[in-house]
């Protein structure tokens, strides 16, 4: 049952609670039409549909019934709104199964042994990622067996020491196409059992990770893996090989007896030289990159032993393909594969992988009738490559750094000059949010908690002024404030005044706006839009001119500590194919860190953030360089950089408000190469740890009251005195 948990006794007392509020047997058709269409007070409606119960003379329910009559309605809305999935009042043989979901942690084995205890399961259907699935029973007597029954029911998901509770809701239909596997990258075979067990174990063993010491270059312990190298050293300072400086002694005997088979097969041109070997525990991985065209030739093949994988494949495009290597199998890559498409393992414990027998090799398929969990175990890769002695003329050369090496690079550098970062912040930043104004504040709805309590806390009748707000989502919220916002964006500033908000259009370096006038100012997941230290102290200056004595600050960034006190935040708990446990109504769709949605090749990288007096930042960077050019960062990993590129896909269907049509004009800062569909890529700086409060520190005239994480952002509290 890949490792999930047994399931648990049937808690009679809660189907009894149950019983009272079962749509089809103890509430009016009204009360859960209400219920169903629950406003973003979820508890006021819970409560009021309770007041309802008891004036309609049904029996008074109890405390825990109540209780759990909240969570089941909350889960019912967070799935509508989130997911669009709209539950019915009335019993059918569907049911949407809240915290049920691969997303969650929850293998198929696992949860339909649980379902099954309450009748026959004609159909399961799990989506990919989704912390939900869909049930159907053979009667709608077992759907409403199962409930009254699992409703409320606490189970442990694979791998996790969290209990979760699942949440049943009836639906009329489920819409789910079937998928077929997607077509393998041009190029790439998987061999299924290109070794036998006994030269499984056999490479395994001629591999001995002692350090080696007359050779301490050949054998690194990475941050996410340990690596051995064999022929040539693989420098991940510039990912490439010094071709001069062989390493002593050769492969080891067996892997020999290996590639002799491969070329007699011919599945590759050229005898490798190099060999890479790295050691993956469950949950490492390695960024998605193409082996650098001027280092090796065409023709590369990793054998996967130890352990099955899935690995995923991605193109320029944008399209994405799941490839299973299983254990002893042998992965070539030539031609396009090896040349322009991506490849790289997403950090995680469990893969999806195909549920049917038979289905073990090869890409993976997204049917959520066919996918289940598979607890990853330490595998070992042993990656032979044949190293190049003239220059790369394959037919990719917007991927060629052989051929690229002469001309101008795309990607901007780290600014050096306050005119350099000004251009910087106009390309990749302003015009960039004019871009994607409309599909940006479509995914903006959500307050965020401690936002909302710091507002909250302020007196009845505070003037507060909101500097970046965006889509204003903040500006309406706590009736007693008055608010105002400022935002560079004339399309998000647009979009506040169809919501009947006070906003302007203005820059945060510069806010036109009276000193000493505000009780309170809030900068939500602006500064770090600014790219040198200087521009980033000057917008807090300018928060603090404009706050009276005594007034507060409220600033957030995105933080480079992505995983704090051992605690995942959701930016990376949401990771398509890694979502960590939580309750479905913890899923929300905003997508960063802050508030401002990521993807494309990322190397392992070094921090660029060039070096202040405080001692705190020494292990957040490395040595200085001179301009370094700007990585793009990959949607929800940790952050290799503090100075990146975040690409933004702008959403099919989303119109500029300035464009007849909303076509958009392809800028500095996009990929305008997909007509309708262009990648945005928008500037930041990730804050370490304790830059923020440093930075704060440097105006004379303020104190700071708070500072904590929250979700992957670093936040501070500070006073004017």
């Amino acid at each position: 049952m890949d490792g999930g948990a047994a399931p648990q006794p049937v808690d009679h007392d809660r189907q009894a609670l149950l019983a009272q509020i079962c749509p089809s047997e103890a509430l009016p058709a009204a009360i859960l039409d209400e219920s169903s269409n629950m406003g973003s007070d979820d508890t006021l409606q819970s409560a009021r549909l309770i007041m309802d119960c008891e004036q309609q003379s049904i029996p008074k329910l109890t405390k825990e019934a109540k209780k759990l009559l909240r969570k089941q309605n909350k889960a019912r809305h967070t799935l509508l709104r989130h997911e669009g999935i709209d539950s019915v009042p009335y019993a059918t043989q569907n049911l949407v199964v809240a915290n049920g979901g691969l997303g969650n942690g929850v293998c198929r084995q696992q949860l339909l042994s649980i379902l099954a205890k309450c009748g026959v399961v004609e159909v399961l259907l799990m989506p990919p990622n989704k912390p939900y699935s869909f049930v159907r029973y053979g009667t709608i007597e077992e759907a409403k067996r199962a409930y009254t029954t699992l409703s409320g029911e606490e189970i442990m998901p694979n791998d996790s020491e969290q209990r979760i509770s699942l949440y049943l809701n009836f639906v009329e239909k489920v819409h789910w196409e079937d998928f077929g596997p997607p077509p393998m990258p041009p190029g790439l075979r998987v061999i299924d059992d290109f070794v036998t067990v006994e030269d499984e174990e056999s490479m395994l063993q001629s591999i001995d990770w002692a350090t080696d010491k007359e050779n301490e270059s050949a054998q690194k312990s990475l941050k996410h893996r340990k690596v051995k190298h064999y022929g040539f050293e693989f420098r991940y300072d510039n990912n490439n090989v010094d071709k001069n400086k062989p390493l002593p002694g050769g492969f080891p005997e067996i892997c020999e007896l290996m590639l002799e088979k491969v070329v007699a097969q011919g599945l590759i041109e050229f005898k490798p030289d190099q060999l890479t070997v790295n050691q993956y525990e469950p949950g490492q991985g390695i960024p998605p990159h193409i082996d650098t065209h001027s280092a090796f030739e065409d023709g590369l093949i990793s054998l996967s032993l130890g352990a099955q994988i899935v690995m995923d494949f991605k193109h320029p495009d944008g399209r994405t393909v799941a490839v299973l290597l299983p254990r002893r199998s042998l992965l070539v890559m030539t031609g396009e594969s090896r040349y322009l498409w991506s490849h790289g393992i997403t950090p995680r414990k469990f893969d999806v992988v195909q549920a049917s027998e038979g289905l073990s090799v090869g890409a993976i398929t997204v049917d959520a009738g066919d996918i289940t969990l598979n607890k990853r175990g330490t595998r070992t890769s042993f990656t032979f490559r044949k190293v190049r002695t003239i220059p790369c003329n394959c037919a990719y050369p917007s991927v060629c750094d052989s051929q690229n090496s002469h001309q101008k690079p795309n990607s901007p550098s780290v600014p050096g000059s306050n005119t350099d970062a000004s251009k910087l912040e106009q390309e990749y930043v302003h015009h960039v949010y004019e871009e994607i104004a409309g599909h940006f504040s479509s995914t903006r709805h959500t307050p965020w908690p401690k936002i909302v309590d710091f507002l909250k806390g302020l007196p009845k009748g505070s003037l507060v002024a909101d500097i970046g707000c965006g889509n204003g989502k903040y500006l309406g919220l706590v009736k007693e404030l008055y608010m105002v916002g400022c935002d560079r964006s004339k399309n998000l500033v647009d979009i506040c005044g169809e919501k009947n908000f006070e906003a302007f259009v203005g820059d945060a370096l510069s806010v036109p706006l009276r000193s000493f006038s505000f009780d309170a100012v809030i900068s939500i997941a602006v500064i770090h839009h600014f790219s040198t230290e200087e521009r980033r102290l000057a917008s807090i200056s300018e928060l603090v001119r404009l706050l009276k004595p005594g007034g507060k600050a409220l600033i957030y960034v995105w933080a480079m500590e992505q995983e704090y006190m051992k605690q995942k935040s959701k930016y990376l708990k949401e990771n398509r194919n890694n979502r960590g446990t939580q309750d479905v109504h913890d899923s929300v769709t905003s997508m960063l860190p802050g508030e401002r949605g990521l993807d494309e090749n990322s190397q392992e990288a070094a921090c660029t953030y060039r070096a202040t007096s405080d001692e705190k930042h020494k292990d957040c960077h490395s040595s200085p360089c001179v301009n370094p050019k700007l990585p793009v960062h990959t949607n929800r990993t940790a952050f290799d950089s503090q100075d990146v590129l975040v690409p933004w896909h702008l959403k099919s269907g989303n119109k500029t408000k300035d464009r007849p049509g909303g076509s958009p004009t392809p800028l500095p800062g996009s990929d305008g190469q997909q007509a309708g569909s262009p990648v945005f890529h928008r500037y930041y700086h990730v804050f370490c740890e304790g830059e923020l409060e440093a930075l704060c520190q440097k105006l004379g005239n303020i104190r700071i009251q708070q500072s904590y994480h929250d979700q992957g952002n670093w936040c501070v509290i500070l006073e004017k005195l």
